[in-house]
């Protein structure tokens, strides 16, 4: 992997879009671009935990802000302004945001407080919700026991979702007016020795694979619809999340990531040592996000 920037914390939420990659530091409280010379610029300023984001068809950036429990919108001024209530969804506030070409954005909780654990119990409270471009807000899904990384097909009619706790990819159908339905099992990630892999951030390719980040394992892994394994990429820290991008002709898996110590240490851990790394691939992305 090359290091392509440093110095950041926990980052999350790659974005390829308008030829650069965009990232969300979210201990820093800033969203970063980086061109493939490794030249940054932040672009927002703002205070949440966490703060994914994605871009709405005007090609405005829209971000998740648990500090307002609200999607937000970067407009041209530089101001971020109210875009959508979120707290129908959760009281714990949300995660991970996709937003298809209807302009329908997807909007996950995993409806617990993290520093507790999970709760007991089959049924799982995690949500995936949706905003409708009238900004209408409802839960399009439940039973979800941690929902992390989104992605869309190019065709816009499937939804797959990291189920982080429950180490599957999961898949929905997308109606025209963003509802989900027909619930499956996309990749099951548990492995013959038991140690089964947690995808966090997710993305999609052109011949119909994933790509997901482990942070645990310090992995990024590309799956078929079905869970063979195509291709895995080892890291020298907790992959969180990774995006296909880069120049016409020249695509590259880029990945954030951190330093993980542990759900016990979150809380006073500083040293995360937070990068984008980045290598060649043979596939580009396709769908959603990375329009």
């Amino acid at each position: 992997m090359d290091v392509l920037c440093s110095g950041f914390g926990l980052v999350e939420s790659p974005r390829w879009h308008d030829g650069r990659l965009w990232f969300s530091d979210w201990t820093g409280g800033r969203i970063v671009t980086v061109d493939d010379a490794g030249v940054t610029e932040v672009v927002v300023e703002h205070q949440s935990l966490p703060m994914c984001f994605d871009f709405l068809p005007d090609g405005r950036l829209v971000l998740v802000s648990n500090a307002e429990r609200a999607l937000l919108t970067l407009e041209d001024d530089g101001t971020l302004a109210p875009y959508a209530d979120l707290t129908p969804l959760s009281s714990y506030g949300c995660n991970d945001i996709v937003v298809d070409g209807r302009g329908h954005a997807f909007v996950n909780s995993p409806d617990f407080d993290f520093m507790l654990g999970p709760p007991a119990g089959d049924v799982q409270p995690g949500v995936v919700g949706v905003v409708t471009p009238d900004r209408e807000v409802r839960v399009a899904a439940q039973d979800l026991a941690f929902p992390n990384g989104m992605a869309i097909t190019a065709d816009g009619e499937t939804l797959v979702v990291a189920d982080s706790y429950r180490h599957h990819l999961v898949a929905f159908t997308v109606a025209t007016d963003g509802s989900l339905s027909e619930r499956r099992v996309w990749a099951d990630l548990a492995r013959p020795d038991g140690d089964d892999h947690n995808p966090d951030g997710i993305c999609l390719d052109a011949e119909g694979a994933a790509w997901y980040a482990d942070v645990p394992h310090q992995v990024c892994v590309r799956v078929a619809e079905g869970g063979e394994v195509l291709d895995t990429v080892d890291l020298d820290r907790g992959g969180f999340a990774c995006m296909l991008g880069g120049r016409s002709g020249a695509p590259a898996l880029y990945v954030v990531a951190a330093v993980w110590p542990g759900a016990a240490q979150l809380m006073t851990h500083t040293e995360w040592e937070g990068q984008v790394q980045r290598t060649p691939v043979d596939v580009a992305g396709a769908g959603w996000p990375g329009r």
